[in-house]
């Protein structure tokens, strides 16, 4: 934060993992407060628990509402998931059988969040480790419909569809053709983990070049969508998210021409 303070990176603009800022008081909310100054930002959660069996949590909504209104911030994100059960939080985002019971439950918890947000939600595609024999719909295909039930939109992660792939054998290219332009809100890179059996969505390394390729699909089938590079853990210096970030405006810059340059950390 101090360097992003001083030096100003040329970033259009910054996403903050919404959990790590609910706590009122500190230091962490003033330095917020001044980098928002200078940099338009979006929210992005972890803890709505869209798909699970317990109530939603609108105390934990309430902090958020109260965050995306103080930060005026661009939009709202969650995950295809859930994370609580029976009143534990997990803090995992575990998977669940996409059907259409699903669908229709899901939907409904989307549109109360909507609805109380007043504004669209943009719902991320997860990494998984398993996938459920019950499931009559891809997650690509879930999502979509869960777009045309409810008007959310779509914060596609490209690490987590090439990690699925890899994993499940979910097609990656069944994405490059599920949804409608203005469908997808947002872009997100990442770093896996390389863990012989599996790849662990870790967010701990540069991104592999599977997923510059598959990136690079997506730019070219669904064009200009602002692009965000998340590193969690082990992070490096900034000039090494900043080289990742030009990477990515390299590729949108190349099939969709000169704009406004979408990159952050």
């Amino acid at each position: 934060m101090e360097e992003v303070l001083l030096q100003r990176p040329a970033v259009p603009w910054f996403e903050i993992l919404a959990d790590n800022h609910i706590a009122q008081g500190g230091i962490i909310p003033r330095q917020l407060d001044l980098i928002r100054c200078n940099y338009p930002i979006t929210l992005h959660s972890v803890g709505m628990s869209i798909a699970g069996a317990d109530p939603l949590d609108f105390n934990y909504l309430k902090s958020l509402r109260q965050l995306y209104q103080n930060f005026e911030a661009a939009w709202i994100s969650d995950h295809l998931c859930f994370s609580q059960h029976h009143q534990h939080q997990f803090h995992d985002l575990l998977p669940f059988p996409y059907t259409e019971e699903s669908l229709q439950h899901v939907s409904q918890r989307v549109q109360q969040i909507q609805d109380y947000f007043a504004a669209p939600l943009l719902i991320e595609n997860v990494s998984s480790y398993l996938s459920f024999n019950q499931s009559s719909l891809s997650e690509a295909e879930f999502i979509a419909h869960l777009c045309d039930k409810t008007g959310c939109k779509v914060l596609l992660d490209v690490n987590n569809i090439y990690v699925n792939e890899f994993n499940n054998g979910a097609p990656s290219d069944e994405w490059l053709s599920a949804f409608k332009r203005q469908s997808i809100g947002e872009i997100h890179l990442a770093g896996y983990e390389d863990k012989g059996e599996y790849l662990l969505d870790a967010h701990n390394n540069l991104v592999a070049d599977e997923v510059w390729d598959l990136y690079q699909s997506v730019v070219k089938t669904y064009g200009d969508i602002p692009t965000l590079i998340e590193w969690d853990n082990d992070i490096p210096e900034f000039t090494t998210l900043q080289s990742e970030a030009d990477k990515a405006e390299s590729i949108r810059s190349k099939y969709c021409g000169e704009a406004k340059r979408y990159a952050s950390n």
